[in-house]
């Protein structure tokens, strides 16, 4: 009897316990209407979720090999696409003078920047007597953006009338940055964008900040990717920094650089009263030229203050022969015109009251000669000008009547066949 009550009551049991199961359902608990909470969807998701695709609801709690790891990782290469290293490009020729990129900061230092005083240890003074240089290119988005012109270059005054330059500085916007050699010492990024007035960070160069911002210096062909402080980084002699913001360069830009030819070895020394040169034109202005009235803006007058007085060289050379600048040029008697020549030196003075812009073109008008691009003072020909404050040389490309008349500024005009050195000058105390 024991034994029947054993046996039935393990078949109470089993059915109890399939009850119990709901048939082998989703596991949900009836409601009042009998219906499971698997109808409903859950919580936040889609109608969709009503309608699994074939199999969903059958997934394991405990995910087959490998189904949960597929979604987790995507395939290699969707979500993070492989970084080529950039490689060095062809060289490109530039001349000094010549602009390389798009114009998108002013000329010259911001109100931050190097104006005059001490920066960074550097002082503005003026030109060295010998310099070398680096290159700096900035790309944003894939675009070149052109370094300004006459970044720690400050233009002279009444109280500073030979103005001054930073030992790094640029003069046009090829990139070149020009570095006093005189002294063998080397210069930072750093120093340089103090020297600017610009921002120099991970995040932020000269007001840019794209990302990501990536740094490279080729030196000696040999390219590199910087990572260290960019104010730290050397600017390398005869080499190049590269900074890209944004996206990515496939090629890093070098450069092949048409140096003014060598300065010849005997200085020329400027004394008043002598001749530099073979005579070729008649003294004085010509009929065109000034006669007393003014000349754009240079006057003429007699017994004129000479609060600004500054001294510039001019030397023509025709097929690699040295012409004199006419003597009196400015000077037709009974007035002197604020910039003339005494002599036959080449050496141009400019007395005057008044600071005002004084260039060369005005002083062709004063002298009444033709200046262009193919012709000086009527010798025709392709022209080539070279610009040389005290050892800073360089080609220059610009409009040739804008070039400023600046304190022992020697500017050489090139017509047909070029000259195998550049003159300099020794200017003696009676020159000055």
């Amino acid at each position: 009897m024991s034994r029947d009550l054993l046996v039935r009551f393990c078949v109470i049991s089993s059915l109890v316990w399939l009850a119990s199961c709901g048939g082998g359902g989703g596991g949900g608990t009836s409601t009042g209407s009998g219906s499971t909470q698997g109808a409903t969807p859950a919580s936040g998701a889609s109608e969709t979720t009503a309608q699994p695709s074939t199999g969903a609801s059958d997934v394991p709690a405990t995910p087959s090999t490998g189904a949960s790891d597929v979604a987790a990782q995507p395939p290699a290469g969707a979500s993070q696409p492989a970084v080529t290293a950039p490689t060095l490009a062809a060289a490109t020729p530039v001349i000094d003078g010549t602009a390389l990129g798009t114009s998108k900061w002013s000329a010259g230092s911001t109100s931050t920047g190097g104006l005059g005083q001490a920066v960074g240890g550097l002082n503005c003074a003026v030109a060295s007597n010998a310099y070398t240089y680096s290159h700096l290119s900035i790309y944003q988005n894939g675009q070149l953006l052109a370094l300004p012109a006459n970044i720690g270059t400050v233009a002279p005054t009444m109280t500073a009338q030979t103005g001054c330059v930073y030992p790094v500085h640029t003069v046009d916007s090829s990139g070149k940055i020009r570095m006093d050699a005189s002294t063998n010492a080397s210069y930072t990024l750093g120093q340089f964008f103090a020297i600017w007035g610009e921002p120099l960070s991970s995040a932020n160069i000269a007001g840019l900040t794209d990302t990501p911002i990536t740094a490279y210096v080729t030196s000696g062909g040999v390219l590199t990717q910087y990572t260290g402080d960019l104010a730290s980084l050397v600017l390398p002699t005869h080499g190049e920094v590269t900074i890209v913001l944004g996206t990515p360069l496939t090629q890093i830009p070098t450069y092949t650089w048409t140096d003014p030819p060598p300065f010849a070895t005997s200085p020329i020394t400027l004394t008043y009263g002598g001749v530099v040169g073979s005579a070729f034109w008649a003294n004085g202005s010509t009929a065109t030229g000034g006669k007393g009235a003014t000349v754009d803006d240079i006057v003429c007058a007699s017994g004129m203050s000479e609060l600004y007085h500054v001294h510039t060289h001019l030397a023509i050379f025709k097929d690699g022969q040295s012409l004199a600048l006419p003597m009196n040029i400015g000077l037709p008697g009974q007035c002197n015109y604020e910039m003339h020549t005494h002599d036959q030196t080449g050496i141009i003075h400019i007395e005057t009251p008044n600071l005002k812009s004084f260039t060369l073109g005005k002083f062709f008008d004063v002298w009444g000669q033709p200046l262009t691009a193919t012709n000086v003072a009527g010798i025709t020909g392709t022209v080539v000008a070279y610009i040389n404050d005290n050892g800073d040389v360089r080609r220059y490309m610009g409009d040739m009547r804008a070039i400023e008349l600046t304190s022992h500024r020697s500017i050489t005009l090139q017509i047909g066949t070029p000259v195998s050195t550049l003159p300099t000058y020794t200017w003696a105390s009676e020159a000055q």
